[in-house]
C-alpha cells in the first residue's frame, strides 16, 4: 500500500506520510515472516527436552519445562490483549495496518503455547509480576506510553529470554517455537520504535517526561518478573541468579539506549536494583 493512499487521522500527525514509511516497511516484513502453528515439528520432535534417569528425576525435569512453557503462555495471552488495544486506539492508518499483523502474531503465539502446554502436561504456577506489567500497559493514559512500554521495552527485553530457552531446549518443538518468536518479536520491537519516533516527533516535554516516569514505574516490576521463579524452578533459579542478574542489566541498558535514541532524556531513569 502506497503511503500517499493513507490520510492522516491523528491530530498533529505529520502531513508527509513518508514519516510512516518505516512502519509500513515492517508491516510488509511481518507479512513475509508469517508462519502457522501447523508448521511446527509436532510429529517430528519432542515437545520439550526429555530426561533420562529415574521416573522421579524425569518428573522433576518435566515440571521445570512445564513452568517455562506456562510463563510464556501467560505472557502471550496478555500480549493478545495489549496488541488488540493498540490496534483499537491507534489513529494512524499505517500503524493500524501494522497492528493487524501484531494481533494475529500474538494470537498465533498463544495458540502454539496452548498446544505445547498440553503436550508438556498442562499449566504450572502463574507469574504474578507478568499480570502487573500487562495492567500497567493496558491502563497507561496515552498511546505513546503504551507503545513505549510494550514494544520499545517489553518486546525487546523478551528476545534474550527466547534465545536462552532455545539454547537449553535444542531439538524440541519448544526451541523451534522460541526461534520463531525471536524473529516475530524483533519485528514488533522495530515497528514500535518506528512508530514511537513518529509519535514523539511533535510531542511536548510533558509527554516525553511521562515516558520516563512510566519506565521508572515499570522497571522495578520487570526486575521482579525477570528474577521470579516458580517452585518448580527455585533450585535452578538460585544456581542461575548471577547469570540472570547479568542478563537483566544488559537488557535494561539496551532498553535505556533505545529510549535515548528516541530523543528522550534518560538521565531520570533509575537503574538501581
Amino acid at each position: 500500500m502506497a503511503t500517499d493512499e493513507l490520510a492522516p487521522l491523528r491530530s498533529g500527525a505529520p502531513e508527509d506520510r513518508g514519516a510512516y514509511a518505516g512502519v509500513l516497511r515492517l508491516y510488509e516484513l511481518a507479512k513475509r515472516a508469517e508462519w502457522q502453528v501447523r508448521d511446527l515439528p509436532w510429529s517430528e520432535l519432542p515437545p520439550v527436552p526429555e530426561s533420562a534417569g529415574s521416573p522421579q528425576k524425569a518428573a522433576r525435569r518435566m515440571d521445570i519445562w512445564r513452568s517455562v512453557v506456562t510463563q510464556q503462555l501467560q505472557a502471550d495471552e496478555l500480549a493478545v490483549e495489549m496488541a488488540t488495544q493498540l490496534f483499537s486506539i491507534a489513529p494512524d492508518p499505517e500503524a493500524k495496518l501494522y497492528y493487524t499483523t501484531m494481533v494475529q502474531d500474538e494470537a498465533r503465539h498463544t495458540e502454539a503455547w496452548l498446544r505445547l502446554s498440553e503436550a508438556a502436561g498442562g499449566r504450572a504456577e502463574r507469574d504474578p509480576y507478568l499480570d502487573q506489567l500487562a495492567h500497567m500497559t493496558l491502563e497507561a493514559d496515552t498511546l505513546e506510553e503504551k507503545v513505549f512500554l510494550m514494544q520499545v521495552f517489553y518486546e525487546r527485553l523478551i528476545i534474550s529470554r527466547f534465545r536462552m530457552i532455545a539454547r537449553g531446549a535444542r531439538g524440541t518443538v519448544l526451541a523451534d517455537l522460541c526461534n520463531r518468536l525471536t524473529v516475530d518479536d524483533g519485528i514488533h520491537h522495530r515497528a514500535g520504535m518506528a512508530y514511537e519516533r513518529v509519535l514523539l516527533e511533535h510531542a511536548d516535554e510533558r509527554t516525553r517526561a511521562r515516558l520516563v516516569e512510566a519506565a521508572n514505574r515499570m522497571l522495578p516490576v520487570f526486575v521482579k518478573h525477570a528474577l521470579w521463579r516458580p517452585k518448580a524452578r527455585e533450585v535452578v533459579g538460585r544456581l542461575m541468579r548471577e547469570t540472570d542478574i547479568r542478563m537483566l542489566h544488559e537488557d535494561i541498558e539496551t532498553g535505556v539506549r533505545n529510549a535515548e535514541s528516541l530523543g528522550l532524556d534518560v538521565s531520570g531513569i533509575d537503574l538501581a536494583f
